[in-house]
């Protein structure tokens, strides 16, 4: 058996699921727009330059996501998927990933983006396995704003890819072949630790690494 992991942003789908989450919540007046809209496009653009605390946003994120019920927070959710995520699905992901199904290959995807966000858009997508942020939930089930461990992103995307690993038994080394498909220069530490990195719709400057190393470049969405 191989090991199959993916990103998910920009890899798998080709938007940002926490971007979008955030601008979903502008648009049903959930968040004053203004205020919410200029953070969210700096912490954003922060992410795309590779100068994001990750700290300092999922406190952000989680924290608005703690200013609501779980059941207000689940049934906006179910309308953010069929909105904006079910069709920003591709058949060339979905294909990417039944290829490694297929196979027999283990897959996971490991996001910086928190569990809740994520965790429905896995499901859509039929991967079992998800590596995300994890918020602190109380005895009620509520988010109540504050980040569990360390963020799952840069080195952190290994620490928590090695910890899973670790609960199953397992290493890196477990496998013939370790795969993972990312868009981001900010994946560099865990693509530099699997045997086979793929730069899945790369940016520029993941691309000019992946170039420079010799990895593969997938152009997924094209």
């Amino acid at each position: 058996m191989n090991l199959a992991l993916f990103d998910l942003d920009h890899t798998l789908i080709p938007l940002d699921s926490d971007y979008e989450w955030g601008q979903f919540l502008v648009r049903i007046g959930a968040v004053d727009a203004d205020e919410f809209a200029r953070r969210n496009a700096a912490f954003y653009a922060q992410y795309e330059a590779g100068t994001l605390d990750p700290v300092e946003y999922l406190e952000f994120a989680l924290g608005t996501l703690a200013q609501f019920p779980r059941r207000e927070l689940d049934a906006w959710h179910r309308q953010f998927m069929a909105e904006v995520i079910e069709p920003g699905i591709k058949p060339a992901a979905l294909e990417l990933l039944a290829r490694h199904r297929d196979a027999g290959d283990e897959i996971a995807i490991i996001t910086a983006t928190n569990r809740f966000v994520t965790a429905p858009i896995a499901q859509a997508l039929g991967v079992n396995n998800l590596i995300a942020a994890e918020p602190e939930v109380n005895a009620e089930g509520e988010i109540t704003g504050k980040l569990l461990g360390i963020p799952t992103s840069g080195p952190g995307k290994v620490i928590h890819t090695n910890a899973w690993l670790a609960a199953q038994g397992k290493t890196l080394s477990s496998y013939e072949r370790s795969y993972f498909y990312s868009d981001s220069q900010n994946d560099i530490p865990l693509l530099s630790a699997v045997s086979n990195p793929i730069a899945t719709n790369p940016n520029a400057l993941l691309k000019a690494h992946a170039q420079a190393q010799g990895w593969p470049i997938l152009s997924l969405f094209e």
